[in-house]
């Protein structure tokens, strides 16, 4: 029998990168996952594909930032398809501009929506149900911008990843006698698309020797698919050969100020 018959997973950011990935594999294991996103097209892609290689998948359109939605998807979820044994929180969002000194409050809370208050209204909108039935696995993608914070990232991609590795620590201290797995996944530079948003977007060779979105998944599905009894409670996922950033971090440095502050060469 596959490892997860009969579970229900959400995935958050499914559409593209790791997210599609990892839906794939945890359908493969015969979960069914519920794919969550801002695009229904883009998901009804993903769908497809998974039901095409024989797995089960229904398409959320939310916005997940939106207490409202949250709740009426996890309660829309519950209805159609039983209560939730796997959340992935998967969904990114990175800032345009990277230096702290030029950041809009709006482009923060932004960044700061999806990455951390978004986890935390799909944690407390699942939670009921999964310390009612002693089981549950929290899956949460945070960055190695957790742990090393720079103008690569930026600054408040790097603040909402360390605040979520933080909340899921928290998580796992507190419920995991309840049955409770929370699980953090600190990737390293990962070729998604969210790396078209870098003040310089890295280059195609330089994106393939980064992690990939299918690494991530597997990563995820090794945790998702431990027995009950055991917990990962942090992993770690790098590239092995690190590249060069210099350069884009002093581009990254200048991006978004103002003409008479950027330095005249």
């Amino acid at each position: 029998m596959a490892l997860l018959e009969g579970k229900v997973a959400v995935v958050t950011g499914a559409g593209t990168g790791m997210g599609r990935s990892t839906a794939a594999l945890l359908a493969a294991e015969g979960a069914s996952v519920v794919l969550v996103g801002r695009r229904s097209e883009v998901l009804d892609d993903v769908a497809s594909a998974i039901t095409a290689d024989g797995g089960h998948a229904i398409v959320k359109a939310a916005d997940i930032s939106s207490k409202a939605e949250v709740d009426a998807l996890i309660e829309d979820v519950r209805s159609s398809l039983g209560p939730v044994d796997i959340l992935v929180n998967n969904a990114g969002s990175a800032s345009k501009v990277l230096n702290v000194r030029w950041i809009s409050q709006e482009e923060w809370n932004e960044v700061l929506d999806v990455n951390l208050n978004a986890v935390y209204l799909l944690t407390q909108a699942v939670l009921p149900d999964m310390l009612s039935r002693n089981t549950g696995t929290i899956v949460t993608v945070s960055s190695l911008a957790a742990v090393n914070p720079n103008l690569l990232g930026g600054a408040a991609y790097g603040a909402a990843k360390a605040a979520v590795r933080n909340f899921m620590t928290y998580l796992h201290n507190t419920f995991r006698n309840e049955g409770l797995r929370a699980v953090t996944i600190l990737p390293g530079e990962t070729a998604t698309p969210i790396l078209d948003n870098r003040a310089r977007p890295p280059h195609a060779e330089e994106r393939d020797a980064m992690v990939q979105p299918e690494d991530v998944a597997r990563a995820i599905h090794l945790v998702a698919t431990l027995p009950q009894r055991t917990v990962v409670q942090e992993l770690i996922i790098a590239p092995t050969v690190q590249r060069d950033t210099s350069g884009d971090i002093e581009i990254s440095r200048w991006t978004g100020a103002p003409a008479e502050d950027i330095p005249q060469r």
